[in-house]
């Protein structure tokens, strides 16, 4: 078997979640190929060359690749990836954005949020907002599928002496084009690769009270800033930091949710966490049942009060 792994990065730096995808890809067997879709991407491919368990690296660079459009990097990855019996991309924004138009173009249908394998084609994936696992089995050709990262430990970074191969460019599809982005600059960890990751709710009242009550618990953690849907819906924080079935899925070391009261939706992306601290008022709040620990108080008074502990 030969498989294909599409490679995130931001053409300087190749994203750790790669590291989880090629991981279940050895779990699949057989020669795994990364692919690096960009533009003066020369140094993601010398990353991608050294991660343990990569047999060949392919580097398309290009223009059209710089901003990683969806509709021109699945275009080339449709190209390539007819050649192989499995594509793999993580289970993030880029990558569920990129394989759904490459499986379209391939004729094939596709396998969501992989989170374990069972073999060759089959797999296991959580529905039901991760309430059920479902064992399916691929019945194509070529098996599309993207993986959650956190069900997968990274391989290591280094160790690997992959070939880098220049790929043809498939240019650009001419169906999209790159407008602008807004990065915000943060000197927190990203979210979804944190060790630490401290979640406000509802509970919390407002995003000013949001920042006043858990910074300085994340600043004493060195910790990642999350928020449950209901804290975004209100404005209290960017949609950039929810944590859930519609936002990201995290399983740090450490989860601290602050005045959330557990919806299903929530749970569905941080239920994996190692250690989980509940901080809230209700002591009937159903994110009770997932915590190692909960402590059922006032959070504008626990908090400082536990900042001042640490």
């Amino acid at each position: 078997m030969s498989i294909l792994v599409i490679a995130e990065h931001d053409n300087k730096a190749l994203n750790g979640a790669t590291l989880n995808v090629v991981a279940a890809a050895q779990k699949i067997g057989g020669d795994i190929t990364v692919l690096v879709a960009g533009s003066g991407a020369q140094a993601v491919a010398d990353q991608a060359a050294k991660v343990a368990g990569v047999s060949k690296v392919l580097l398309a660079d290009d223009a059209a690749y710089a901003n990683q459009l969806a509709e021109n990097v699945a275009k080339l990855v449709a190209s390539i990836g007819s050649g192989y019996s499995h594509i793999l991309a993580a289970s993030t924004t880029t990558g569920k954005n990129v394989l759904p138009r490459a499986a379209a173009l391939l004729d094939v249908s596709m396998i969501t949020d992989i989170i374990a394998v069972e073999g060759p084609k089959t797999f296991k994936r959580p529905i039901y907002a991760g309430n059920a696992i479902a064992t399916v089995e691929s019945g194509e050709s070529i098996v599309v599928a993207t993986v959650r990262g956190t069900a997968f430990d990274a391989v290591a970074a280094e160790g690997g002496s992959a070939a880098i191969e220049a790929a043809a460019s498939a240019g650009d599809a001419g169906i999209s084009k790159f407008v602008s982005e807004e990065i915000v600059k943060s000197e927190r960890p990203e979210l979804t690769a944190a060790r630490i990751v401290v979640s406000g709710g509802r509970g919390v009242g407002s995003g000013e009270n949001y920042h006043t009550v858990l910074d300085p618990l994340a600043d004493k953690l060195g910790a990642a800033q999350g928020a449950s849907r209901a804290a975004v819906d209100a404005g209290f924080v960017p949609n950039d930091m929810q944590v859930g079935q519609t936002g990201k899925i995290v399983a740090p070391d450490l989860y601290i949710a602050v005045g959330i009261s557990g919806a299903i939706q929530h749970l569905a992306g941080m239920k994996e966490s190692k250690v989980i601290v509940a901080i809230n008022k209700d002591e009937e709040a159903p994110i009770n049942s997932v915590a190692d620990y909960w402590l059922v108080g006032d959070l504008n008074t626990v908090v400082p009060e536990l900042v001042s502990k640490i």
